[in-house]
């Protein structure tokens, strides 16, 4: 019986501990993220641990800019440095957004969008805003303009 109640309480700790905090997204009905994590070390800590699913804001520096991926919707492709060093690959849908054409390597870059994780570093799409409205709107910033 004592067992029991320390698996429930221990299940009921690790609930609350993951709940959003107020004012976070809900998990939307088509299992996308559940919260908007806006602290600069919460990449960090999503790579450490291999965490995926989870919408983010943040920023860095363009490193590299690569080909658009044109199989299936069209992705626009670049490699972000954060300011803790860790790269991200941002993958933004221009089937969906604006194209980031004036975006150049060593250019400041803003973000939100999901995370998910890789060896690498990790990949943020979701970018833009979502025409059915089940996930998360995201965006870029640069050179003063929202790309959404």
């Amino acid at each position: 019986m004592k067992r029991l109640l320390l698996i429930v309480a221990l299940a009921l700790a690790a609930y609350l501990g993951l709940a959003p905090a107020p004012g976070h997204f809900d998990r939307p009905a088509s299992g996308g993220p559940a919260v908007v994590e806006t602290s600069p070390a919460v990449i960090d800590q999503a790579f450490a641990e291999r965490r995926s699913n989870l919408q983010v804001e943040g920023q860095g520096t363009v490193l590299r800019l690569l080909a658009d991926d044109n199989t299936g919707s069209r992705h626009q492709r670049f490699i972000v440095q954060l300011d803790s060093g860790l790269t991200v690959l941002v993958a933004h849908n221009i089937d969906l957004a604006p194209r980031l054409d004036a975006l150049r390597a060593g250019d400041a870059i803003a973000f939100a969008g999901e995370y998910e994780w890789s060896s690498k570093g990790g990949v943020i799409h979701w970018t833009h805003h979502d025409p059915q409205g089940r996930h998360p709107g995201g965006w870029l910033r640069h050179g003063g303009q929202t790309y959404e």
